[in-house]
């Protein structure tokens, strides 16, 4: 046997480790639960090689970038064609000279910037990869010593050292820490961007090893296999012959950051297997709603190119065929008889053919070559301008960091100018998400005064205001700082009843005492002392409110350890301060399934067990006992009245647990959390229900979210603009409702549909547990809601109607048979409310508003629970709030306040909007009036194949002469200014109704287009033909025709832009006359080169054109022939048919003159 195997026979934890068919766990035997960790022995035989902890976040290798990234690149149809043409430019079908062709130059300009672009990026993420895996960390090796290696070193079963400040290299199982509770506070900004620290906490059976005793620490772990939930962890340590559950208080997550002194652990999942690396996944792909359209136009814009090239094609091999006839020659001065295969009528089929290659070519300015340069161009540009909007900038407190908005992907900018229907979450999005205390209900009797927001509105409603009050949250006194804290530890809650003491002489003191026991013992918060000042930490801002109200009243939480949690509590018999160790035993934490969070502990003085449990109303009153419901008819009345007043409520009750009832428990309890398998959840689950029960009400709480600042004014924008508000919240219905009120979703006169299944029946049904019959007659009740509010609808049509519906009714309206009906009524409905919803039925309503609605959708939130929203809607906006970034970083923009939303959406996204539509249709006209200008040409020249204009020219018209007005209308052109899209929100409307990018429109551009051409081509030939051009009686040939041509097409499209752009600055004056003016200054150097490098070009303008009057006049004339047709279309809409912008400007118009009127009388 070997050295290894013999130390291996002797660890205790290993033998223990093997399973009998009694300890089997059944999840082993299931996929997804096999990982086997040695601790400290990663070169055990029996070991596993795992993955090892070298990352990778790049796209490419050097092997891969070249294909990879071209094969990203020719994706689009448009990009081959392109590249199709280019290379038929190099062949002898090509109807100009390769060495001119500066198309395929500026493909490979468009191409390779891109993949620059790609490979800067990938670049950046290889420096930061290779400065990861090269930062170092202690081992400890096999010199019984820990030494320093790099993190790319590490294997899964090392034994590791982490200092202070230090990140740690891979997910580990923390042991032990320098703290004599084995605990550790960790900060995982990097993961979630919460900025608060996290508690975590070894086995009580690790914690009290030390550098010495580590060193012969040997142990098995079994555990889940590799995932991304960053929140769950499912395992069991194996050690001294014993198991211990495993859960993901004492996993220590990849990249995120120690702030305790130095920890010990194991690693677990090295490299690609981390939780952290796990979650890297790309955002979903989206596109905007115009970018889809314009493929749609690329493909129309290819089909008729493909039947102009074509229908040339077959006249052409008519004309060709026909040109030898029964040995007679038609066109002999073409000599057809010793003509090459591109012209012979011997073979006029393949002529034929091998023209429609050439036509291809020779039509192809009719697809913009550089379209999507200048859109990708264009979009980043006005990323910059949201980026740096100084009405989006949020100042933060206390001399706080300014935080800006964030457009963090440039092609859904336009999206925001047609959004149809925003989706938004309530808490830390419609309000701080800063909780606060301010009333609460404590055996039947309620406490806490002032005024919340909600409640000045509801008495306003009302019209029974009993005083005025301020605009504060509550009007009550700003409370000072106590001796040993600071402004984080300081409450709003006030109630001279109980404050300073005087809860002892309440007639139910001890229930008081026991309810704020209750809030001082069961949470999650953390103390933390900094420059001797002590302030408390949370993951719930809840918890955060409830401990700083019971500190306030005499129940001051000061430590936790992973086993006791200590107070120093007001004594009602002796109205002393002591200070009391409760045992901490069990910890049965909130999950959105079960709605609560339990715990259980050992009073220090009688050792009595205790489970002191808070949770939603709904869930807590039907697990209380027949003798803990003294006050449930009083709560359940405050309750209501709280929800009323926007506040967010828990009931709060506890139980004494008989010692011979707690062991049993204990031991399905520890069987569910040490199972590993799919069911552990739903093990652990149902162990705590079976504890959950026959409680004692203590009372309930009420926590006030204020409203942000100007929320209700951005609300009643938003509907001014006729964008569509849902509002999707977990909060009660009650509360939603009112809140509502406050922010103005719900407006006065609006009549309510409230779609329910809070009904004896359904409730009846849950009793007897027929989940089957449950279904089914909540689907039936639902769809008689809807069809009866979609009646009420068609009766009072005049009416604007608000629709409420519950998570419960919510999981109904979603079935596949009910989702069509619902979605009709809601988009009736001026305002939707969905209260009671789940992160995954926000999802889906997202959804369905998206797919089933075929409007732009836009999804706001600030927390985790909100991502797969807004990663399910067009545009997602994440919230930068106390939640951390999760929402922020998944989003598309990224703001720090709601109100924000409105100058996003009303002047950024109605700008971008115009700007990018007017910029596409631009392109598309400018290219149709220069490619059909060939065609017409052609058709002259028998099908030739003879192009119109010099090579050269040919080349630079979409890189010199008219790419960069485009370019500045799309980033500085607005037809009113940002006051008066906010004074005028209903111009958002020309967006949603996309009045701009319309069929009809494009349409008539591509008519525009095709109309130019003709009067340009047939203006100029007509006024050209037949008449002396030169002094010496010359007739112009097809270079002086080739130059004029292209003349009119240069100044028709440059000037078309003029008339288009609404908004004038140096910039377009500058831009769209210097195009013009570089045409010329292009003529002149061409003209002076020689002529084998310019061919026609060579003196063309200089010697033919300039000196001849007659080529001035054609240009004028032409041009102003050319633009009348628009001109005229324009002047004609602009007074007989309106779009919205027109008629508010010629309203700001009118008002400019009457107060010049006023001016001068």
């Amino acid at each position: 046997m070997t050295r290894e195997g013999i130390l291996l026979s002797k660890l205790c934890s290993f033998a223990c480790s093997r399973r009998t068919s009694g300890e089997e766990h059944a999840g082993n035997k299931e996929i997804g639960y096999s990982r086997v960790v040695y601790c400290n022995d990663p070169d055990n035989p029996g070991a596993i090689k795992y993955r090892g902890n070298y990352v990778s976040t790049t796209k490419y290798t050097l092997a891969t970038f070249i294909p990879k990234s071209l094969f990203e690149q020719f994706r689009r149809v448009a990009t081959i064609y392109f590249l199709l043409v280019a290379s038929l430019s190099f062949t002898p079908l090509a109807p100009y000279s390769a060495p001119s062709v500066l198309s395929l130059l500026v493909l490979m300009i468009g191409v390779g910037v891109a993949m620059a672009i790609e490979g800067v990026e990938d670049w950046k993420r290889w420096k930061q990869d290779l400065e990861a895996n090269n930062r170092k960390v202690l081992v400890y090796g096999k010199n019984q010593s820990f030494n320093q290696t790099t993190w790319e070193n590490l294997r899964v079963g090392d034994l590791v050292k982490v200092r202070m400040d230090e990140y740690f290299p891979a997910d580990m199982l923390l042991l032990s820490s320098s703290r004599h509770d084995g605990a550790c506070y960790v900060d995982t900004k990097n993961l979630d961007g919460e900025t608060n620290l996290k508690l975590k906490h070894a086995l009580e059976v690790t914690a009290p090893l030390n550098d010495e005793s580590i060193k012969n620490f040997k142990a098995v772990i079994n555990c889940e296999d590799p995932n991304e939930h960053l929140y769950s962890f499912v395992g069991t340590l194996y050690y001294d012959c014993e198991r211990y559950p495993l859960s993901p208080k004492q996993i220590l997550l990849r990249d995120s950051k120690l702030n305790t002194d130095h920890i010990y652990g194991v690693v677990i999942f090295t490299g690609r297997d981390t939780k952290m690396v796990q979650n890297f996944t790309d955002p979903p792909s989206k596109r905007s709603t115009i970018e889809r359209r314009m493929d749609k136009i690329i493909y129309v814009l290819f089909s008729t190119l493909i039947i102009i090239s074509l229908v040339g094609s077959l006249f052409f091999g008519i004309q060709t065929k026909r040109d030898i006839n029964s040995q007679k020659y038609r066109r002999w001065y073409l000599r057809p008889d010793d003509a090459t295969v591109f012209f012979d009528p011997r073979r006029a089929v393949l002529a034929a053919f091998l023209h429609f290659l050439t036509a291809l070519v020779l039509y192809g300015y009719l697809i913009p070559t550089s379209l999507y340069l200048s859109i990708v161009i264009v979009k980043l540009l006005q990323s910059i301008f949201i980026n740096q909007d100084q009405d989006m900038i949020y100042e933060v407190k206390d001399n706080g960091p300014e935080l800006r908005a964030q457009g963090r992907t440039s092609n859904l900018n336009e999206e925001l100018g047609q959004v149809n229907t925003i989706l938004s979450d309530k808490t830390g999005t419609l309000t701080c998400n800063s909780m606060e205390l301010v009333k609460c209900s404590i055996a039947g009797v309620p406490y806490g005064h002032g005024f919340t927001e909600v409640e000045i509105s509801l008495a306003k409603r009302r019209a029974k205001m009993p005083l005025v009050v301020d605009g504060s949250s509550s009007n009550v006194p700003t409370p000072s700082h106590d001796t040993i804290g600071d402004e984080h530890m300081i409450s709003k809650f006030r109630d001279e009843r109980i404050m300073n003491g005087k809860w002892v002489n309440e007639l139910y003191s001890d229930i008081i005492q026991k309810f704020f026991r209750v809030l001082a013992i069961c949470h999650t918060v953390i103390l933390i002392s900094e420059s001797n000042k002590d302030f408390y930490e949370a993951e719930s801002q809840d918890e955060l409110a409830f401990v700083r109200v019971a500190k306030e009243l005499g129940f001051k939480f000061f430590e936790r350890t992973p086993t006791s949690i200590k107070i120093h509590e007001l004594d009602y018999k002796t109205d002393e301060v002591v200070p009391r160790v409760y045992r901490l035993l069990h910890v049965l934490e909130f999950s959105s399934a079960r709605k609560r969070m339990s715990m259980i502990v050992r009073y220090p003085e009688n050792d009595q067990l205790l489970l002191l449990s808070k949770g939603a109303d709904s869930v807590m009153f039907e697990r209380l006992s027949e003798h803990g419901r003294e006050f449930e008819t009083q709560t359940k009345e405050h309750i209501n009245n709280y929800s009323e007043a926007g506040l967010r409520t828990l009931v709060i009750a506890y139980r004494k647990l008989h010692e011979d009832e707690y062991k049993k428990w204990e031991e399905e309890f520890l069987k569910a959390k040490t199972s590993v398998g799919s069911d552990h959840d739903e093990l652990v689950e149902a162990a705590a229900d079976q504890i959950e029960r026959n409680l004692i009400l203590l009372g309930a709480t009420a926590v006030e979210d204020k409203l942000q600042k100007g929320v209700q004014d951005c609300i009643y924008k938003l509907a001014e603009a006729g964008i569509r508000i849902w509002v999707l919240s977990g909060d009660t219905r009650g509360t939603v409702i009112n809140i509502g009120y406050a922010c103005g979703l719900l407006r006065e006169g609006m009549k309510l549909i409230q779609i329910t299944l809070d009904l004896p029946e359904i409730v009846a049904l849950e009793k007897r547990g027929d989940k089957q019959a449950i279904t089914n007659v909540s689907r039936q009740r639902v769809i008689n809601q809807i069809a009866e509010g979609t009646k009420q609808l068609d009766e009072e049509s005049s009416v604007e109607f608000g629709l409420i519906i519950d998570g419960k009714s919510l999981t109904s309206a979603l079935d596949d048979s009910v989702k069509k009906s619902f979605l009709r009524l809601a988009i009736k409905c001026a305002s939707v409310i969905c209260c009671r919803s789940s992160p995954k039925q926000k999802a889906l309503v997202t959804r369905l508003v998206k797919v089933e609605g075929g409007k732009t959708t836009l999804a706001i939130g600030d927390g985790a629970n909100d991502v797969s929203m807004i990663q399910e809607a067009n545009v997602g906006v994440g919230i930068s709030g106390v939640d951390g970034m999760q929402a922020a970083m998944a989003s598309d923009f990224a703001i720090d306040q709601f109100r924000f939303l409105e100058r996003l959406l009303l002047v950024h996204g109605h700008r971008c909007y115009r700007r990018i539509a007017m910029m596409i249709c631009y392109f598309f006209y400018k290219n149709i009036t220069f490619g059909f200008t060939l065609f017409w040409f052609e058709a002259n020249a028998s099908f030739s194949g003879q192009p119109a204009y010099n090579d050269w020219y040919m080349s630079c018209y979409n890189v010199f002469f008219t790419s960069l007005p485009v370019i500045v209308l799309g980033v500085f052109d607005q037809d009113v200014s940002a006051g008066l899209c906010l004074k005028y929100p209903r111009l958002h409307q020309e967006g949603v109704q996309n009045l701009l990018f319309n069929w009809l429109c494009i349409l008539g551009w591509v008519f525009n287009g095709v109309l130019s051409s003709i009067i340009i081509f047939f203006f100029t030939t007509r006024s050209m033909a037949s008449q002396a051009f030169r002094r010496d009686g010359k007739v112009a040939d097809s270079s002086v025709l080739g130059v004029t041509l292209y003349s009119c097409v240069v100044w028709v499209v440059n000037c078309q832009m003029a008339l288009s752009i609404n908004y004038f600055t140096c910039i377009q004056h500058i831009f769209i006359w210097g195009s013009i003016a570089v045409w010329y200054a292009f003529l002149l150097v061409c003209g002076s080169l020689s002529p084998t490098i310019t061919t026609t070009a060579y003196k063309a303008f200089v010697e033919a054109c300039a000196p001849s009057i007659l080529y001035w006049l054609v240009t004028l004339f032409v041009v102003i022939s050319a633009l009348l047709p628009y001109f005229s279309y324009r002047a004609f809409q602009t007074h007989f048919r309106p779009m919205p912008h027109d008629e508010l400007q010629k309203q700001v118009q009118g008002v400019k003159e009457s107060e010049s009127a006023r001016v001068i009388m």
